[in-house]
């Protein structure tokens, strides 16, 4: 359930004219499971653009993509040990562990929104590639290196995708900082950047708060949404309060028990593979 309380942090609203509109909801320490269905709901049920942006999630959370496997891509005993949510989400992309210290930034618009942009992965990739330009000019060597947001060849923004026939979502989860231990949780992926070159977590990412302030970052990120949009504020509870729509959303919490039956089938895979080497 979506709280009914929350409310965006006030903007001033402009209007441009000959822009297409797009809606901002600011939000601040929001449960990513609550976010994720907030931004589905959206993408399935309003024909209007939006923009949301999440300053940091509560708890400790694994977000994986919507093919994600558990036994894949995390370290499931200590995950059960720890008692770390694991949420599949409606997008695609990969797995990252997000909490306090990660700021996301989501843009769902309607096919027709940005001129010329065709409703594909990679063109949608490029346009908001360029946009995140204009907010980190001048403050680091910022790149779109594959599917990454980088500074040289180290990340700090991952990134996912759903395109539907009329609509497409682009969301990016951006590593303020991070808590090393947390990094212990995931599994180097089967499929991973050329750019990697295999390095670990550690040696793979960055911290954006070595290059901007956050709340400079964020500032920055709707001035460059105002270049291409007429951005207008809106409140969490005035969007529910006029969304009559019965909504079921695909995101979900893992259960334990599928967690668990993950982690048998990974240990019977092992033992099967070191029996056979012998």
């Amino acid at each position: 359930m979506l709280l009914k309380t929350l409310v965006s942090m006030t903007i001033p609203q402009t209007r441009n004219f000959g822009l297409p509109f797009m809606n901002l909801i600011r939000l601040k320490g929001i449960p990513i499971l609550q976010q994720l269905h907030l931004e589905e709901q959206l993408l399935r049920t309003s024909s209007d653009n939006w923009c949301i942006m999440n300053d940091g999630t509560k708890d400790p959370t694994i977000v994986m993509g919507i093919s994600g496997k558990p036994a894949e891509l995390l370290e499931i005993d200590l995950v059960l040990r720890d008692q770390i949510p694991v949420i599949r989400r409606f997008t695609g992309g990969g797995t990252v562990i997000v909490d306090h210290n990660t700021v996301f930034v989501t843009f769902i618009c309607n096919t027709d929104a940005v001129a010329g942009l065709q409703p594909y992965p990679r063109p949608i990739m490029s346009w908001s590639s360029l946009l995140y330009s204009r907010v980190f000019e001048g403050r680091g060597d910022f790149q779109l290196r594959e599917n990454d947001y980088v500074f040289g060849n180290r990340k700090f923004g991952g990134n996912a995708q759903s395109i539907t026939k009329t609509r497409w979502i682009h969301h990016t989860s951006f590593l303020w900082d991070y808590e090393v231990r947390n990094m212990a949780y995931l599994r180097l992926p089967k499929r991973i950047p050329e750019y990697r070159l295999a390095r670990d977590h550690l040696e793979f990412i960055c911290c954006l708060k070595d290059y901007i302030p956050r709340s400079v970052f964020l500032d920055k990120t709707v001035d460059a949404l105002r270049t291409q949009f007429s951005v207008r504020s809106e409140q969490l509870d005035a969007f529910e309060a006029t969304s009559n729509t019965k909504f079921v959303p695909s995101t979900r919490l893992l259960t334990r028990q599928e967690l668990e039956e993950a982690a048998f089938g990974s240990h019977a895979q092992t033992t099967l593979s070191q029996s056979l080497s012998l």
